[in-house]
């Protein structure tokens, strides 16, 4: 299986790229790494040249424009390079019949539920900022593209392995190498807040599932490996945590002593509203294993995330 990884450079396509080297499925070859130049989210021709040089059986699309508050300050821009973009790529998979999996967020539901439940695939996505929407816009621009050529959009129409598939995978809240994520942003902000005899303060009502990027990395790899993954998947580690309460977890695995102050989100004026409670409902994946709770998977991290500190420090 030829496996092309947009935005291989990236966070989760740097995992992804590591997960994938060591899939059997892959050939020898490994995975086709698709990023800047070669791959350009504001250059609509670019996934055909890359189709026409590369002449893959399947594309994981993790490139975006993930800035929630530089989409908020150019709409236009992000429904372009996350919505737009999207159904570039789609023409390009289904003219070329491969599949394509796209991630996608959390942020395409609006986290106003009051009944304390879980968002799942058949919730209705209700986005309340320009990045939600524009995710939103990829999911339903690559949905179309692959309804229209007769492709496998749904988990009973991919049983079948008839026809090409999509997916899409929502996750949340993700964080790993190579760093300037929100457990490394945290640490940089209790030192700050140390040197100036201040408490950290961190927003204790906005509510998700921290998910490590190896490990949606590898369930992405298990969806590959099945063979039959349309539809819609929801993977984020299990579990859920306030800012304030992962904060909390990050300052006591490097031993900081500082003290941690709840704040709402309203505290700060940001260009971009986020859900205060978007938790996905995690859906089976091919093995029925669901990704560990969230403080395994940081425990794991924790290490890398210390060398890097004191690499910086350094």
């Amino acid at each position: 299986m030829r496996v092309a990884v947009t935005g291989a450079g990236g966070r989760l396509g740097r995992a992804l790229m590591a997960a994938l080297g060591d899939a059997p499925f892959t050939g020898p070859s490994g995975p086709l790494a698709w990023d800047l130049p070669d791959h350009d989210l504001d250059d609509p021709a670019s996934s055909e040249r890359l189709f026409r040089r590369d002449r893959p059986d399947v594309v994981v699309h993790t490139a975006a424009w993930t800035d929630v508050d530089g989409c908020a300050g150019d709409p236009a821009l992000a429904l372009r390079r996350n919505g737009d973009a999207v159904g570039d790529l789609a023409a390009a998979c289904v003219a070329a019949g491969a599949d394509l999996i796209c991630i996608s967020t959390n942020e395409v539901f609006d986290g106003r539920r009051t009944d304390g439940g879980l968002y799942g695939p058949a919730d209705e996505p209700r986005p309340i900022n320009p990045y939600g929407a524009s995710k939103r816009a990829g999911e339903v621009s690559a949905h179309e593209v692959f309804l229209r050529h007769g492709g496998a959009v749904t988990a009973e129409a991919g049983s079948a392995a008839t026809g090409q598939q999509l997916a899409v995978v929502r996750t949340a809240w993700l964080y790993g190498p190579p760093g300037n994520d929100f457990p490394a942003k945290i640490l940089a902000a209790a030192d700050r807040a140390a040197a100036s005899g201040e408490p950290l303060r961190v927003v204790g009502d906005e509510i998700g599932s921290p998910t490590y990027a190896a490990d949606l990395a590898d369930a992405i790899v298990e969806l590959l490996g099945a063979g039959s993954f349309a539809g819609i998947h929801h993977i984020v580690n299990g579990g859920a945590a306030s800012r304030a309460d992962w904060a909390r977890a990050v300052l006591a695995a490097a031993r900081l002593q500082v003290e941690i102050v709840e704040v709402p989100l309203r505290t700060w004026t940001r260009p971009s509203e986020v859900p205060a409670r978007a938790v996905l409902a995690p859906t089976t994946l091919p093995s029925g294993e669901p990704l560990r709770p969230w403080e395994a998977a940081f425990a794991e991290y924790v290490p890398q995330l210390l060398r890097g500190r004191a690499a910086g420090a350094g």
